[in-house]
């Protein structure tokens, strides 16, 4: 459990947090709930062999790309068009 929370702390500190200017308890726990719902849901996360853990897009690299942002572009996620 300790190299989870080592790696969480590893992540959040230089991707989040070292890039705000925090004003008070109530901004950090926004900040690290938007960090934390990035870091489950958009941020890509690699498996065995370095391979990503969701399943590669079958409609092959063209189409258009959205991107996703969080706090004004700080915290940016890309995805395909459906």
């Amino acid at each position: 459990m300790n190299a989870i929370a080592e790696r969480f702390v590893g992540s959040v500190k230089p991707e989040c947090l070292s890039r705000l200017i925090l004003f008070g308890e109530r901004h950090l726990r926004r900040a690290l709930t938007e960090f934390v719902e990035h870091y489950h849901r958009e941020r890509p996360h690699q498996g065995i062999g370095n391979e990503r853990i969701v399943a590669k897009d079958a409609g092959g690299t063209y189409g258009r790309v959205f991107v996703d942002e969080r706090f004004g572009g700080l915290l940016r996620s890309y995805r395909r068009a459906a």
